[in-house]
């Protein structure tokens, strides 16, 4: 049984995009973190579509508030769930004013206090704000690991917890940015294209194509 070579992965992956980072479009921790929880279940197009008016209005959790949950549904209302993301955001600016002095907290734990966060959220700031070595496991990512056979498991947590191990510690702060950007782009679910893939060579999916 072939071994996948985690190493040469992820070093095609880095000679290919040097620097990858997030497609949503922010200009401070607190923006990245609102267009986070605005991305569940919407694509990034949509929410950089909202964010650019809603940014341009209330870009601190204290005009968040200042502006209301009405106006802030008005600049959303074109993404998914736009009323219980507005409900979260909201709540999460008065916790972020009155708890964190308008600041976004730096671990885990605290950032999935936060309504509307979740692990997967946490993640995405904890890896492109603070740079620490994080994967947050979305469609994408969960697809193109079990595909390519980099990790299997059942459920996200335990996707993330065998790339946390198994990555090498170099390429880990990128992974996570290498990877969806490989399932979004390349690696699609239904039409992969695998004959313009980079790391084709390494993609053990095909034995299981070839059996």
């Amino acid at each position: 049984m072939a071994v996948v070579n985690y190493h040469e992965i992820f070093n095609i992956f880095a000679e290919y995009n040097p620097n990858p980072t997030t497609e949503l479009l922010y200009n401070s921790h607190f923006e990245l973190l609102i267009a986070v929880i605005l991305s569940a279940q919407a694509t990034d197009i949509s929410v950089n579509k909202a964010t650019r008016t809603l940014f341009a209005k209330a870009n601190n959790p204290e005009k968040i508030l200042a502006i209301g949950e009405d106006e802030l549904i008005g600049h959303i209302k074109s993404i998914g769930l736009f009323k219980s993301k507005a409900r979260h955001i909201i709540a999460t600016c008065h916790i972020l004013v009155t708890k964190y002095n308008g600041e976004i907290p730096k671990t885990r734990m605290q950032l999935e206090q936060l309504p509307g966060v979740g692990r997967k959220t946490a993640n995405v700031v904890l890896n492109t704000a603070f740079n620490q070595n994080t994967i947050a496991i979305d469609t994408h990512i969960f697809r193109v690991a079990r595909r390519t056979k980099m990790a299997v498991a059942d459920t996200t947590l335990g996707v993330e917890k065998i790339l946390l191990k198994k990555i090498p510690e170099k390429f880990l702060k990128n992974a996570h940015h290498w990877l969806i950007l490989h399932g979004r782009y390349t690696c699609k679910a239904r039409k992969p294209m695998c004959l313009e893939c980079p790391i084709y060579e390494y993609c053990l999916w095909q034995e299981k194509l070839l059996r």
